[in-house]
């Protein structure tokens, strides 16, 4: 007999699984502009506009541990994270659903203070919460959440359309819901070893903000809205630089080279990490969760760019055959590494 032939999802990867798994589906209507592979789904109702469809989960112990994460806090990361992947279709986004599953350790007034993040992130990113689902769960929360949005047919930004010559741009600071991460998780270890012993957060509400409440950056697409700019190509900063600056090249079929002095990461970022014996470059460029922009502009947008708040020039799009690059401080090149968030 035969065996059956069985293959450990951790051989393909999050977006290897997900290319094995859909890469034959067809899109059957002309509605569907762009579907699976980017932040977010594109359709064409007719009109000017399209509309834009993302959805993400949440699953505690692997996304959130509740230990140290506050319901509420918890809420308002759930809407944040999905309307992220909205922005970084240069979209805006206006309705959310909400779908949860809960164990029977989560009473209502738990749940109380879950939904009460995710109202307030309901009002701080101006969107509708207009259904979902809730039903019950074998062991621990499993938060899902689709956001839909709208963007004009001249300004929708996808990931696959950089090109030579482009310059690589970030958004505000990055590595510093890593290092909240490892300062949450070292006070965690040191609590269960010793549940007498005070959490000691060393006052660093900066990085244990960016963790544990990220505010996806809805004041860029105002701004690039004001400006009158329009990114070749963009995508969110969730899974680290390194590794979403190899999603536009891939998808774009360039190459990169990335400045270290250009990554932009937060003094207290920087400061926490030489504490833990950590390079900071390494955790700016493979952290993870800080849902900034990563995205490219044409080069003549140069001056517009230049002169807008929080945004940092830090490279070059190149011709594929130079690779995607680190050109380090010391003026050395290597290739980049990407050794951000694993799905799998």
């Amino acid at each position: 007999m035969e065996e059956t032939k069985r293959t450990n999802v951790n051989e393909l990867g999050e977006f290897g699984l997900i290319d094995h798994l859909t890469g034959h589906f067809k899109n059957r209507h002309k509605s569907t502009v762009r579907g699976i592979g980017d932040d977010a789904a594109v359709v064409d109702n007719g009109g000017d506009e399209l509309t834009v469809v993302s959805t993400d989960m949440l699953l505690e112990g692997i996304h959130f541990d509740l230990m140290y994460s506050p319901l509420q806090h918890l809420g308002f990361k759930a809407i944040s994270v999905n309307v992220s992947d909205i922005y970084a279709m240069n979209a805006t986004p206006a309705q959310v659903t909400v779908s949860i599953a809960i164990s029977n350790r989560f009473s209502v007034e738990a749940l109380e203070k879950l939904y009460e993040g995710i109202e307030f992130a309901c009002e701080y990113f101006g969107v509708d919460l207009v259904g979902g689902d809730t039903t019950s769960s074998m062991k621990g929360l499993v938060i899902s959440v689709t956001a839909i949005g709208k963007v004009a047919k001249e300004k929708i930004t996808y990931r696959n359309t950089a090109k030579v010559g482009d310059l690589i741009c970030i958004t505000g600071h990055v590595g510093g819901a890593y290092l909240g991460l490892q300062l949450l998780e070292r006070e965690k270890q040191l609590y269960l070893d010793n549940p007498k012993i005070k959490p000691d957060l060393e006052e660093q509400d900066y990085l244990v903000g960016r963790q544990l409440k990220p505010h996806a950056r809805k004041d860029m697409i105002e701004q690039f809205a004001k400006n009158d700019l329009v990114p070749t190509a963009m995508i969110d900063i969730s899974d680290g630089v390194a590794s979403e600056l190899f999603h536009i090249c891939k998808q774009s079929d360039v190459g990169a080279i990335l400045e270290e002095e250009g990554v932009p990461i937060h003094p207290k970022a920087e400061e926490m990490a030489l504490k833990f014996s950590l390079d900071p470059a390494t955790c700016a460029l493979s952290g993870g969760e800080d849902y900034e922009l990563l995205f490219t502009v044409d080069a003549k947008d140069l001056d517009k760019v230049r002169y807008m708040a929080d945004i940092y020039i830090a490279g070059e799009i190149v011709e594929k055959s130079e690779g995607v690059m680190l050109h380090t401080k010391g003026g050395n090149r290597h290739k980049l590494q990407a050794q951000g968030w694993k799905h799998f």
